[in-house]
């Protein structure tokens, strides 16, 4: 009887550190947002000097794909975006897509959307003004954020795992039908 109840009781705790661990997944990601969060606001340029503000594309969705030049995943993951996303979506309407690199300067930007190489249009984050309005300091980048037409946070990725790649195209997919 006893060494039943001892079975039970720690299968019982496997199970917690389970599920507890799956609720917590994405607290390692470093995000300082959650799914539900109004995205917050920002202003920045294109290394071009074209001025994007966050707010004036409510009615897209949008996704905000957080980046630099000197990230090996970041690397791996902008031919994938380019492709699988931007490729297909963006002639569409409904559609944002804006890459947004970690401090670097315009020239700097520029030269690694051509190296990539990514069409997509990059955005200029000085000291990480908009970065660290979404993820903690320290956090890094290699990071992709949806937000639905009403300027709510939908999903949120962290490195390149083609599962949860496909889970995202799938998610701005169902939030364009």
């Amino acid at each position: 009887m006893i060494r039943k109840y001892l079975k039970i009781k720690t299968l019982c705790a496997i199970l917690l550190a389970f599920v507890g661990f799956q609720a917590c997944g994405q607290e390692d990601y470093g995000y300082i947002v959650k799914v539900g969060d109004e995205a917050p606001d920002f202003q920045t340029t294109t290394p071009e000097g074209k001025t994007v503000k966050l707010s004036d594309l409510k009615g897209k969705v949008v996704m905000l794909q957080f980046t630099a030049s000197w990230c090996s995943v970041c690397r791996k993951e902008m031919p994938h975006i380019e492709t699988d996303i931007w490729d297909k979506l963006k002639d569409n309407p409904n559609f944002a897509l804006f890459g947004v690199d970690l401090d670097e300067a315009a020239e700097k930007v520029s030269g690694f959307a051509k190296e990539i190489p990514v069409s997509y249009p990059l955005l200029l984050d000085p000291k990480g003004g908009i970065f660290y309005q979404y993820a903690a300091k320290g956090a890094g980048v290699t990071r992709n954020v949806i937000i639905d037409k009403d300027g709510k946070i939908v999903f949120l990725t962290r490195l390149y795992k083609p599962d949860e790649f496909e889970e995202m195209k799938a998610k701005i997919n169902e939030l364009l039908k």
